[in-house]
C-alpha cells in the first residue's frame, strides 16, 4: 500500500521503454511512476524495484531524489494505521477493491501485515514464483531485538541542502586550529542527505511558539499555523493561549492545538554566540562582539555544534560566528579508550586535584596538543606540580634580595635577557596561532635551564662577592626574567603565578600586560649573541663539572681543584667573560684553558676524612 513509484537502472534494456510511464499496483489499483536511478541494481531479482515510502534508507534517497510523493502507513507503535483509499494522496482506479483489502492489514504489526499482502495476491494471481525466506541486512536499535522500521511524522526543518557550496566557503573562511579538522566539517557538509531536522518528540526543552486551528470536524489543520506576535516571545504553546482564543478552547473541536514539540538541543545551542552577544536585546553590545573570535569545543561535535552554529550565523547575518575554532581531542583512559559515563571508565577529578594541585591537572591538559587525543596521566600532573613548587621556589629566592639594582651590564645577564626576548617572541606566534602545547614546552624548557644552570652562575654575584655593580646587573635581570617568566606561564599556572606576583606585583598577573621582546631587549641594551654564546659554554662546563662529582658519588660542594676546558680559540675566548661567576657556580679553584676539540677534565680535591676536601 506504500508503493509511491517503481525504479530500475538507466542502463536497463529491459526497463527503459517504461522510464517516464506508468504502472498500476496490484490489490490497492494505484498508478505509480516508473523512474530511472542507479541506486537499482540490475542484477537484484528482477532488477526493478518498489519505492515505499519508506522500506528502508534507499527508499528515502529514492524519494528525495526522484521528487516523489509519501504514502505512510505505519504508526509509532509499529502497526499499519487506517487510511482511506480514494482521498487526496490515496488515489486508486477502484478505490472500495482498494480499501477492502487494506481494511485487513490495518492494525497489523508490518510482519503480519506482510504475511498477509501474500495471501491476497496468491488469491488475486497477481503473484509471480514462488515466496521464499531471503537474508539480507537491516537496522536494528542497538537495545532492541526487531529490525527498525521508518515511519513518517510531522517534524521541524532548517533548509541546508541549498546552502551546501555556502557552507563549505564558510568552512574554508573559518581559520581551524588544527587546519586538518576542516576535512571533517567538510567531509560532514559534502554528505549530508537532507535538510536539519530540529524538532524532538521530548517533554524537556524549548518549545516551538505555535498554534493550529482544530476544524469543526475535530481535524488539526497544520497548513494553517497560528503565529504569536514576536512582541509576545518567547512563550509556551501548551500553557500560553493564541490571539483570538481563549483556554476553554484548547484541543477542542473549533479550537486550537499547541505544537507538541521541542527544538533539538543543537537547534538552541547553534545561537550561543548570538545568546551571548545579546542579539536583539543589546544593539551595540552585538556590534562589537559578533562576530567573536573563537570557538573552543571538541572534534566529536565538529558535525553538530560547530556545524548548526556556522549555518545559524550564514543565515541570520550572512556571516561566520568567529573568526578562529579550537579543536580539542578526547580524554582517553589508560588503555587509551574515549572516557565516557556510559563506558564507566571516567576518572573524577576531585581527589586528583587534592593530590596535585589545579596548576598540575592544568599542566597535564595544556600537554594535549589541539585536536589531539590525550590519554589520562596522574605522571604528567605530578611533573605540573614539581614545575609549580619548583616556580615557587625560584621566586623566593628572586625577591630574597632586589637590591642593588643596576644597569644590566654582565654578559651572561644580557646572554640570559636575549635568550629569554627570543622565547617570548616564539611562546606569543604560538599562542597566536593556538599552539599553546608548544608555547609551554618552549617556556618550560627555559625555565629548566635558567634554574638549573642561570640561577646557580648568578647565585655568588647577586648576593655581591663580585661588588655592586655586579650585584645590580645579576639583580635587575632576575626581577626582569621572573616577571616575564610569571606571565608566560599564567595561562597554564594560574594558581601559582597569581600567589607569586601577589608577592610584588599590583593587580593581578592574568590581568598583566602580555610580555614583549622589546622590554627585555631595551633593558639589555639590545640583543647580545655573544652573551647568548657564553651563558650556554658556562653551562656545558659547569654540566661537566656536575657530572664529575655525580660520577665520582661526590657532594656537589665538593671543591674541583682544577678544570681544564678544550675548544676552538672564539668559543675559548667566551670563558675569560664568565670565569668569575663559572669559577664560584662549580666551587673552582683552577680554570684553565687550551685549544682543541671540546672536551672538560676535572680534578677534585680530595677527600679529608672528618672534614672537608683539600
Amino acid at each position: 500500500p506504500a508503493c509511491v513509484a517503481l525504479v530500475a537502472h538507466p542502463d536497463d534494456e529491459r526497463y527503459r521503454p517504461l522510464f517516464g510511464q506508468a504502472v498500476l499496483t496490484p490489490l490497492f489499483r494505484a498508478r505509480v511512476p516508473v523512474k530511472a536511478h542507479p541506486l537499482a541494481d540490475p542484477e537484484k531479482g528482477s532488477g526493478v524495484a518498489m519505492i515505499c515510502t519508506f522500506g528502508d534508507v534507499t527508499d528515502v534517497v529514492w524519494w528525495r531524489e526522484l521528487d516523489l510523493p509519501v504514502r505512510g502507513v505505519l504508526q509509532p507503535n509499529g502497526t499499519l494505521r487506517p487510511v482511506r483509499w480514494g482521498e487526496v494522496g490515496w488515489e486508486s482506479e477502484d478505490p472500495a477493491a482498494a480499501q477492502a483489502h487494506y481494511d485487513q492489514v490495518a492494525g497489523l504489526s508490518v510482519s503480519k501485515a506482510r504475511t498477509q499482502i501474500v495471501e491476497q495476491l496468491k488469491e488475486a494471481g497477481a503473484l509471480i514464483g514462488d515466496v521464499r525466506p531471503i537474508m539480507h541486512n537491516v537496522k536494528f536499535y542497538e537495545k532492541g531485538d526487531r529490525p527498525l522500521e521508518i515511519i513518517t511524522s510531522r517534524q521541524w526543518f532548517l533548509k541546508t541542502m541549498e546552502f551546501r557550496e555556502a557552507l563549505l566557503a564558510r568552512g574554508r573562511e573559518l581559520r581551524w586550529h588544527p587546519e586538518y579538522m576542516r576535512t571533517r566539517y567538510e567531509n560532514w557538509v559534502t554528505g549530508l542527505a537532507g535538510d536539519w531536522c530540529i524538532s524532538r518528540q521530548r517533554f524537556f526543552g524549548v518549545p516551538f511558539p505555535v498554534w493550529y486551528p482544530i476544524g469543526a470536524d475535530g481535524v488539526v489543520r497544520f497548513t494553517e499555523p497560528l503565529i504569536p506576535d514576536e512582541s509576545r516571545l518567547p512563550l509556551d504553546p501548551s500553557t500560553e493561549v493564541p490571539e483570538g482564543y481563549d483556554p476553554t478552547q484548547r484541543d477542542q473541536p473549533g479550537g486550537f492545538a499547541a505544537d507538541p514539540d521541542i527544538m533539538d538541543t543543537w537547534a538552541t545551542s547553534s545561537l550561543t554566540p548570538q545568546i551571548a552577544a545579546r542579539w536583539e536585546e543589546d544593539g551595540d553590545l552585538f556590534e562589537r562582539l559578533f562576530p567573536f573570535d573563537l570557538r573552543p569545543q571538541g572534534h566529536d561535535i565538529i558535525r553538530t555544534w560547530l556545524f548548526s552554529t556556522v549555518l545559524r550565523a550564514h543565515l541570520e547575518h550572512g556571516s561566520l560566528p568567529w573568526t578562529d575554532a579550537a579543536i580539542s581531542g578526547w580524554v582517553l583512559d589508560p588503555d587509551r579508550k574515549k572516557m565516557s559515563k556510559s563506558k564507566g571508565n571516567v576518572v573524577t577529578p576531585f581527589a586528583l586535584l587534592e593530590e596535585h594541585g589545579s596548576d598540575g591537572a592544568r599542566y597535564w591538559a595544556a600537554k594535549g596538543g589541539p585536536g589531539a587525543d590525550t590519554a589520562f596521566d596522574a605522571g604528567q600532573m605530578r611533573v605540573g606540580r614539581r614545575l609549580a613548587i619548583k616556580l615557587l621556589n625560584a621566586s623566593k629566592f628572586i625577591l630574597t634580595k632586589t637590591e642593588p639594582r643596576g644597569e644590566v651590564t654582565h654578559t651572561l645577564d644580557r646572554g640570559m635577557l636575549t635568550t629569554l626576548s627570543k622565547l617570548v617572541d616564539d611562546a606569543t606566534a604560538d599562542l597566536d596561532s593556538y599552539n599553546y602545547t608548544r608555547a609551554l614546552e618552549h617556556s618550560e624548557a627555559f625555565f629548566w635551564f635558567f634554574c638549573d644552570n642561570y640561577l646557580e652562575l648568578v647565585k655568588s654575584r647577586r648576593y655581591g662577592d663580585h661588588g655592586e655593580a655586579a650585584a645590580g646587573s645579576a639583580n635587575s635581570a632576575l626581577l626582569a626574567a621572573l616577571s616575564t617568566l610569571l606571565r608566560l606561564f599564567a595561562p597554564f599556572l594560574p594558581f601559582v603565578t597569581e600567589e607569586v606576583w601577589s608577592w610584588w606585583q599590583s593587580g593581578s598577573v592574568h590581568r598583566a600586560t602580555w610580555p614583549s621582546s622589546k622590554e627585555l631587549l631595551t633593558l639589555s641594551s639590545g640583543a647580545d649573541d655573544r652573551g647568548v654564546m657564553a651563558l650556554e659554554m658556562a653551562a656545558m662546563v659547569l654540566g661537566d663539572v656536575r657530572k664529575k662529582k655525580s660520577e665520582e658519588q661526590r657532594p656537589m660542594k665538593t671543591a674541583a681543584r682544577r678544570v681544564l676546558v678544550r675548544d676552538r680559540a672564539d668559543r675559548i675566548a667566551l670563558i675569560d667573560d664568565v670565569r668569575r661567576d663559572l669559577m664560584a657556580a662549580g666551587l673552582i679553584e683552577r680554570l684553565d684553558t687550551a685549544s682543541g676539540e671540546y672536551g672538560v677534565d676535572v680534578e677534585l680535591a680530595e677527600v679529608v676524612p672528618g672534614g672537608a676536601g683539600t
